[in-house]
This record gives C-alpha cells, sequence and structure tokens, in this order.
C-alpha cells in the first residue's frame, strides 16, 4: 500500500507543472477564499455563520474595511483587515437531541442530551495561506478538534499541515449539520474511527499530520476538474494526540468527476496503532464510493473493508460494511433521506448489524433545523435481534 501511495504521488507530482503552465495568468490571482472549496471535501467543512457570529463578522469587515481600505486596483478579497490578511470569520451551532429506544434493556432510551456545541473561526494569510480553528463541547467535555493551515495558490496543489479529517470515505468530512442523518453510518464510526472504537480512542475521524491534495484536468465544457487527489502522513494516533512508535499512517483517495456533481471515489489506508497498553498493531483499510449532489439530491453509497485492529480487539482482526443514502428535496423547506446502512464486526453474516432509516428534515429557516429520524435495527449479535429506535435533534446556529 505505501508503494502505491508512493508511486501516486510521484506521477500526480510530475504533472503539476504542466497543469500550472496551461492554467491562465487570471485564474491563479484568484483569491484563495473565492475558489471553490476542497479542503474539506464537499460540502465545506462548517455549515456557515449564524444569526449572532454573521452580525459579528459584518460588524468586522465593515470595521476592518474602513481602516485599512483597499488601493485601487487590488483584489477584494472579503473580511478585509489589510492587504496581507482577512479579518476572522466566526461561526458557531449546536445540536440537541432526543432519543428514544423499545430495545430490550435500553430502558427507553437516552432521552434528552446534548449532542454538541461548536465554535470556529477561520480566514486568510497572504491570500493563499487559509486557516481554521474548532472547538467543541459534549456536556462538560472540551476538546479541539480542527486546527490548521492550508498553502493553496494553485487548483492543482496545496499543502495542509495540522489536524483535520482523515481523507478516507466521503461521508467521514461532512458537518453533522450537512449529513442528512442523526448519525454518521456504521463504516464512518467505525472504520474512519468517528467514535470510540478505534483501540478505545474517539477521534471523530481525525488525525494529526500533513496533506497534499489537489484538482487536476479541467473540462472544457463547465470547468469541473476530471479528478481530486488527497495523499495523508499522519500520526495514526487519532485526535490531539502525538505518535506514539514513530510510525506514519499513510491514506490517500483519488477522485473521479466524470460528469460534473457525480464522484467515484477509492481510498486506502495503512499505518499501525499503540492503544494505551502499548500494544501495538497494524491496520489496512480500503473503500469504494460514489456521491451525487445536485439541485438538492443526494445518493451516496460507500463500502470499506478494514483488516488489523478493530474495535475492543473483538473477533477475527477484519470488519467491512456498507451504506446508501438518498436525499429528496420535497419542498424548499423539505428534504427526506432513505439510509439503508450495514456492518459486519467480524465479517460474518452472523456478526451483522443493519439499520433501516427514514429521516425527513425540515428546515425552517437557514439558522434553524428540526430533524426527525426512525431507525428499525436487526442486529444479529444480540438474543433480541430486532428494536426500534426514534430521534428528534434540533440544529441551530448562532
Amino acid at each position: 500500500m505505501r508503494k502505491i501511495l508512493s508511486t501516486v504521488f510521484v506521477a500526480t507530482l510530475a504533472t503539476l507543472p504542466m497543469w500550472a503552465e496551461n492554467e491562465e495568468t487570471q485564474e491563479l490571482n484568484v483569491p484563495a477564499e473565492e475558489r471553490i472549496e476542497t479542503s474539506e471535501f464537499e460540502p465545506n467543512g462548517t455549515p456557515g455563520a449564524g444569526f449572532i457570529t454573521e452580525l459579528v463578522n459584518n460588524s468586522l469587515e465593515s470595521a476592518f474595511q474602513s481602516a485599512a481600505p483597499a488601493p485601487a486596483g487590488t483584489p477584494q478579497l472579503g473580511r478585509k483587515l489589510t492587504d496581507y490578511a482577512s479579518a476572522p470569520k466566526f461561526g458557531g451551532y449546536f445540536i440537541s437531541k432526543y432519543a428514544y429506544s423499545d430495545q430490550d434493556g435500553a430502558k427507553g432510551g437516552t432521552g434528552f442530551s446534548q449532542r454538541l456545541v461548536r465554535l470556529y473561526v477561520d480566514g486568510t494569510i497572504l491570500t493563499d495561506f487559509k486557516y481554521r480553528i474548532q472547538m467543541q463541547v459534549n456536556n462538560s467535555t472540551f476538546h479541539m478538534k480542527d486546527y490548521f493551515v492550508e498553502w493553496s495558490h494553485w487548483k492543482e496543489l496545496a499543502v495542509k499541515v495540522g489536524q483535520y479529517k482523515r481523507a478516507f470515505l466521503f461521508e467521514n468530512p461532512y458537518n453533522p449539520w450537512d449529513v442528512g442523518a442523526g448519525e454518521y453510518a456504521q463504516i464512518v464510526t467505525n472504520l474512519a474511527a468517528t467514535s470510540d472504537k478505534d483501540g478505545n480512542v474517539g477521534n471523530g475521524g481525525r488525525d494529526q499530520g500533513l496533506q497534499v491534495q489537489g484538482d487536476l484536468f479541467p473540462a472544457k465544457s463547465d470547468g469541473h476538474r476530471f479528478l481530486h487527489y488527497q495523499l495523508q502522513v499522519m500520526n495514526g494516533q487519532g485526535i490531539n494526540s502525538g505518535d506514539k512508535n514513530g510510525h506514519k499512517d499513510f491514506i490517500g483517495s483519488l477522485q473521479f468527476q466524470p460528469v460534473k456533481d457525480l464522484f467515484i471515489g477509492i481510498f486506502g489506508w495503512t499505518g499501525d496503532y499503540v492503544d494505551n497498553a502499548g500494544v501495538e498493531t497494524d491496520r489496512n483499510r480500503w473503500a469504494a464510493s460514489v456521491k451525487y449532489e445536485h439541485n438538492d439530491w443526494t445518493v451516496r453509497a460507500e463500502y470499506a473493508h478494514a483488516q488489523g485492529l478493530l474495535a475492543n480487539y473483538q473477533g477475527n482482526g477484519k470488519a467491512d460494511g456498507w451504506y446508501a443514502t438518498v436525499g429528496v428535496p420535497c419542498t424548499p423547506w423539505l428534504k427526506v433521506y432513505g439510509k439503508y446502512d450495514a456492518y459486519r464486526a467480524d465479517k460474518t453474516w452472523g456478526s451483522t448489524k443493519t439499520i433501516y432509516s427514514i429521516i425527513p428534515n425540515f428546515q425552517i429557516h437557514k439558522n434553524l433545523m428540526m430533524q426527525l429520524q426512525y431507525n428499525h435495527v436487526h442486529n444479529r449479535n444480540l438474543v433480541h435481534k430486532d428494536y426500534n429506535e426514534l430521534w428528534a435533534e434540533l440544529y441551530v446556529r448562532f
């Protein structure tokens, strides 16, 4: 796997001079924040400012532009502080949840809970350097989610350093506001490690390291790029953690866009992990995915396979899973998702947990969304295999 990722990396860099020379000079001078955002995949890594943070951002922009107006003839970058940096942009949102379950022994579910509260700030420095800091609170626990700087002068080559999402699976980088359901798919939570499933480390699908990415081969018809690549060298220990053995995880992704808004992706991941007891275990994973996002329609399907360390060291060291999601816009304020989600903890049918979901999303206001979700769960690992869940979540941007 390391040889494959290295070959892709070398081949990609070899094409950069040719494509950079073919770009028009005017496109190279477009400010980084006005280009299509690819740093956190699609959609953007944060869901936008709310009513309070939008007021703060507008006030800051107005104040900074009045204090340091842009000289005539220079690009208008927005949120401008000087000719060299933009004013920081703030945002925040929270998600409140009610959960009911008729599962045997669940005592009716968890009831009311605070799913998360997030605050973030981002901006640009010297036009081509983007930065982002994102923090989260879960009940009484505060932790850092993202902090990175990315140089993105060219669409063909961007370099990021810090803590951010792993380039594994399409759904992993979606923020909770845009994923369409009250929880990520099981392969995301278990195999991209967005929750406490990766050697008892809950890391939100994130890690620390360095990333190289870019978009190649523009279409003449509409300008969309046929190929997006991502290559990461990460610690392998997850969120807010340093390396424990000096070895790195190598993660790579190739995403083909044969027509605009249709993406076909392949993902690879090889590395190792050191648990709290000092046990080192190999970790090798791959995935194949497809997604289509157009005119508010959503179609997304992914398969992932893993071999090595799995949740709680159970089973034969293998696992796989798949899901399919369809989102149908019914009205400007209602979009209904259907989701089929299966995960095999031991890559055997006897270890399969399958979830069938219907999820209406009510977008009452751009800063207020209500989401209902019905799940029918068939879990072959349990004595009483079938049960039902009902979730209600409230999303508020502030």
